[in-house]
């Protein structure tokens, strides 16, 4: 029956806790309420309840479609179900500029604690406990809701692992392992608090600008309703819808490492605005993403700092002694996930985020713990894709779970569509072929570099790790 999981919620929490590649979880939801929560489910249940839409083109250009360049609409889910269905009714309300053939819609990063704050029993739709994270549900997860193309840049989140249940529509998954970081050309502009985004698009590479993406080992998976996708820490990963509506759930799961990775973001935090916020305004660099409320100040990311480097040492010491990092409670330490991004918008300040993660300790992965595994029907491996198409980024694997475990073994991969001959719009480190002299140095007039060239470099996430010790050294002392 549908009550009866294949994995105990202590077995569950093991492997969420170790495995250390990407693997999807089937059979563990088949009696969650949050299953039912379709679009128009979901449309009934928040009666005329506005949220906000980001939109995208569905044309594939050579530069990601950061939040930046996307257009944004406040509209309810029954404007945004006429839209996708192409309903008269549409053509007067907030999609009305927003032709449904050329462009996506996504509503993306809602807290549920939020949009259902009048309805807290919903909370109780979603089950993390199942997976061996007693008390964690809804209310510490987040809502997704995208049409037919709806994407996210490719990016790594600072903090934590990541459990996604796809709940309608299918979304496919582009992941790459944390050792991939330099072939992916990392950014923090635009910036956003625990995102470090890639220069590069995926699904559409200019390899003569990032030619050390052809080193990239590609994890492809669609995920289906039903299945519930483990995304290990600080794994890279591009996710697009390919219905015509997707809804899917999340709940990022704290980890220890994340003590040093908030000190880390702190530092990176400091720099970036204090660096950005000191050019002349009338550049127009939108450098900030739309999730950040403000540029912090100087001082106030100073505070952040040490606080950060405060909490850091007081877990350490914690953990050393085998006592909680904090007396805080356990829904208090739960809550902690809220902070993982768009800090400032959810009224979680630095004193807040308390790192408190002792309960959730991470286990460091061996290769011979890969055996110890249960991997099966219930639990899938996401593989890698063959050396040959993996550079290229657009490889899907089309699966309703039971074939993932047989992908190497003549399983089904399709190719995305791709359109080229887009601009390119960013300044980036490397210098593009057409810039070169005929000797094959940079032309005369195109050496000049950039703010965001710098930050580039500057926080570059190998650059602040270091930084990040040698303070944590100093502070010690």
């Amino acid at each position: 029956g549908d009550d009866v999981k294949p994995f105990t919620p202590e077995k569950t929490k093991e492997i969420v806790m170790s495995l250390q590649q990407p693997a999807v979880f089937c059979n563990m939801v088949g009696d969650w309420p949050a299953l039912h929560w379709n679009a128009k489910y979901l449309s009934a249940v928040l009666d005329g309840k506005t949220i906000q839409f980001r939109l995208g083109l569905k044309t594939v250009g050579l530069v990601p479609q950061f939040e930046t360049r996307c257009s944004y609409v406040k509209a309810t889910l029954e404007e945004f179900l006429a839209w996708s269905c192409g309903q008269p009714s549409c053509l007067s309300g907030p999609f009305s500029c927003y032709e449904y053939s050329k462009y996506w819609a996504y509503a993306d990063y809602k807290y549920i604690a939020r949009i259902f704050e009048d309805k807290p029993e919903f909370f109780q739709d979603i089950r993390w406990s199942d997976f061996g994270f007693p008390g964690r549900s809804g209310k510490e997860s987040t809502l997704w809701i995208g049409s037919e193309g709806a994407n996210t840049p490719c990016h790594l989140d600072s903090y934590g692992c990541n459990l996604v249940l796809q709940v309608q529509g299918r979304k496919r998954w582009h992941l790459f392992p944390p050792g991939d970081t330099s072939f992916l050309y990392p950014t923090r502009i635009p910036y956003e608090e625990s995102s470090v985004f890639s220069k590069v698009n995926i699904t559409n590479p200019d390899l003569k600008r990032f030619p050390k993406f052809r080193n990239t080992t590609a994890h492809v998976v669609t995920l289906s309703p039903g299945q519930v996708l483990l995304v290990p820490r600080h794994w890279w990963h591009y996710v697009e819808s390919i219905d015509p509506i997707t809804i899917s759930i999340n709940s990022w799961i704290e980890l220890d490492a994340d003590h040093e990775a908030r000190v880390e973001e702190a530092i990176t935090r400091m720099l970036v605005c204090a660096i950005k916020s000191a050019e002349n305004p009338s550049d127009g660099d939108p450098w900030l993403n739309p999730t950040e409320v403000e540029a912090t100040s100087h001082e106030i990311n100073l505070q952040y700092l040490n606080k950060a480097v405060s909490a850091y040492f007081k877990c350490q010491k914690a953990s050393e002694s085998e006592q909680p990092c904090s007396s805080s409670s356990g829904a208090e330490q739960r809550t902690t996930a809220s902070c993982k991004r768009k800090k400032r918008a959810v009224g979680c300040e630095p004193e807040g985020c308390r790192l408190l993660t002792h309960e959730f300790g991470f286990s460091t992965f061996k290769a011979e713990n890969l055996q110890k595994i249960p991997f099966g029907p219930h639990l899938i491996q996401v593989l890698p894709q063959p050396q040959e198409t993996s550079s290229i980024g657009a490889v899907a694997v089309e699966s309703d779970g039971r074939d993932l475990l047989h992908e190497n073994e003549g399983g089904h991969f399709g190719k995305l569509h791709c359109t080229r001959n887009q601009p390119v719009m960013s300044n980036d480190c490397e210098t593009p072929a057409h810039q070169m002299d005929s000797d094959g140095s940079p032309n005369a007039s195109q050496t000049a570099l950039s703010t965001n060239d710098f930050l580039d470099c500057l926080v570059n996430p190998h650059v602040i790790n270091l930084v990040a010790r040698l303070l944590l050294e100093r502070a010690r002392v």
